[in-house]
């Protein structure tokens, strides 16, 4: 198993930054001499088609994260309600609401959000709290922003438990890691009639959204599910593959049809940059690619399925900046396939691989191509990820990415479940609770892999001190 150096272990940034250049010369972590409370501390703003300029009152990004813990209709539940009251909480002025399926069926387990007819009012009183939490704590929600990321899960469809994939084109290596073959494909195969009906979906579900409060909408395009399978659907015939143009047709329609009905409504896109190939472990434990071949499936990335392709990324983001999209927000590959690109560890999940590369390398890729968007498009809103690995040398680097122009925004996920109030600190100018940084021990994905609820059982005391915690440490036992 590989063993690489803890990240406690480097005592400044600028070490951690030296040791990057050891293992990589062409990725860097941006410096600054400048104090991250005062980089991280400035406002921000992007401009929207329909809802035009919005300004953000810090750097801050709370990055959407699920819970597996909604009622079973969709609706939130005091664990939900918990979780999103923390983060309003926390001193961040873009709040990036969960994952919340447009359709039952589109579910990625039966306890994820659904937003329908059903529980609109649940969640508009859910955000209401919210906002009202931010402004009794902080005195004002001036440059607040709240959204609602918005999925059908597509491949990964669990919504009764078992998987129930709906896939936008055959896969070698995927379709039997959801259950099929080539009897079943057929019947899991999405029709261009049915991603019509997606469209028509994803548009009733923005109204919903506007209704209950948000200011905008993401349109999820990551991490392998329904919308980002479609970007790699160079095989697919019909008007939802092959060409880039097919290939965003989707994404073009909904936009279309949310910006008229919902014009107030701003649209984001979280959208996987890159993939690789799949991976899995090898006899050792560390994951290995699954072929050697040509792998045609991987939107991002070349041939081989294992470096990035930077042409068809910058098409892609140009035509979001053309569709009238200000703001993205930047990460890579999928959880279930390639973990290791998507959010670095240095412990892997339970049904996970040891890492392949110092994870280090996984954070500064993500970097890397959040600083080429940026550069590339400067008038787009740019919120980046990756960073929850850094740990104690998360703010000051979090600083160099806003003053070196790599991204407008860091983004927060998995840190933000241990130690949600990690950016009123930075910016109040006080020391980090170590016990709080999250040391990326990953049960917060063991957890719901194997139906439990995910949270970050070993640094908060509530699911510490839960039932499901011990079930958690009998799984890993076994």
């Amino acid at each position: 198993m590989p063993r690489f150096r803890k990240i406690p272990g480097y005592a400044t940034p600028a070490a951690l930054a030296e040791y990057l250049t050891e293992l990589s010369p062409a990725l860097s972590l941006p410096l600054t001499s400048q104090p991250s409370q005062a980089v991280l501390a400035t406002d921000w703003s992007f401009h929207d088609a329909s809802r035009g300029r919005i300004t953000l009152g810090n750097r801050f990004t709370i990055l959407p994260m699920e819970g597996w813990d909604g009622s079973p209709d969709g609706a939130p539940t005091e664990l939900v309600r918990r979780r999103w009251l923390r983060f309003a909480e926390s001193g961040a002025k873009l709040l990036w609401f969960e994952a919340t399926a447009v359709r039952h069926d589109g579910r990625a387990n039966p306890r994820q959000l659904v937003l329908n007819a059903s529980t609109v009012d649940a969640i508009r009183h859910l955000r209401q709290e919210a906002v009202a939490q931010h402004q009794a704590k902080f005195g004002s929600q001036d440059g607040l922003l709240t959204g609602l990321q918005l999925t059908h899960s597509g491949r990964w469809c669990r919504p009764d438990g078992k998987p129930a994939p709906r896939i936008v084109y055959s896969h070698p290596w995927l379709d039997s890691r959801v259950g099929l073959d080539d009897t079943t494909v057929p019947a899991a195969l999405l029709s261009d009639a049915d991603i019509d009906q997606l469209v028509e979906d994803y548009i009733t579900a923005a109204v919903h959204a506007r209704d209950a409060g948000f200011e905008f909408v993401d349109l999820k395009h990551c991490h392998g599910y329904f919308a980002h399978e479609l970007l790699s659907a160079y095989t697919r015939p019909g008007r939802y593959g092959g060409t880039l143009n097919n290939r965003l047709h989707f994404l073009q329609q909904v936009i279309s049809g949310v910006r008229q009905r919902c014009p107030e409504l701003a649209i984001a896109v979280r959208f996987s940059a890159f993939d690789f190939q799949p991976f899995q472990a090898g006899p050792d434990g560390v994951g290995v690619p699954t072929t050697d071949s040509a792998y045609p499936y991987a939107f991002g990335a070349t041939d081989s399925g294992l470096a990035l392709d930077w042409p068809e990324i910058e098409a892609f983001v140009a035509q979001l900046e053309k569709l009238g999209v200000g703001l993205v927000c930047v990460s890579a590959g999928s959880p279930y396939y390639t973990p290791h690109i998507q959010r670095p560890a240095f412990y892997p999940p339970s049904d996970g691989y040891q890492p392949p590369e110092d994870p280090l390398l996984g954070v500064a890729r993500l970097l890397d191509i959040s600083r080429r968007i940026k550069q590339r498009f400067p008038t787009l809103g740019v919120v980046g990820t990756g960073l929850t690995y850094l740990q104690q040398h998360l703010p000051a680097i979090a600083a160099g990415c806003v003053q070196q122009n790599w991204m407008d925004s860091p983004g927060l996920g998995r840190i933000s479940l241990s130690y949600p109030n990690l950016p009123e600190d930075v910016l109040a100018g006080r020391k980090l609770a170590r016990k709080l940084i999250c040391r990326t021990f990953s049960d917060c994905t063991t957890a719901p892999r194997n139906g439990l609820r995910s949270g970050c059982y070993p640094l908060d005391d509530f699911y510490r001190q839960s039932e499901d915690y011990e079930r958690l440490k009998a799984i890993k036992r076994e």
